[in-house]
């Protein structure tokens, strides 16, 4: 699914244009961000792709929901 990932001040957030759904980003797998997994305030895990760790926000990209 398509997901974008801004930051507002010091708040990383994820918009779900399919859900239209906007939740802040809670934590982060991977401290670079890409190629790990965040985690929703809703309780969502999303799989991020990998991107270099220089990538600017906003940006969209594809994710993939991760179950555990």
């Amino acid at each position: 699914m398509k997901v974008t990932i801004r930051i507002d001040g010091d708040v990383l957030s994820a918009y779900i244009p399919k859900k239209d759904l906007e939740e802040p980003i809670i934590s982060v797998e991977d401290e670079d961000l890409w190629g790990g997994a965040i985690l929703l305030r809703n309780g969502w895990r999303l799989a991020l792709p990998h991107l270099p760790q220089d990538t600017r926000l906003p940006v969209t990209a594809e994710a993939s929901i991760r179950r555990y």
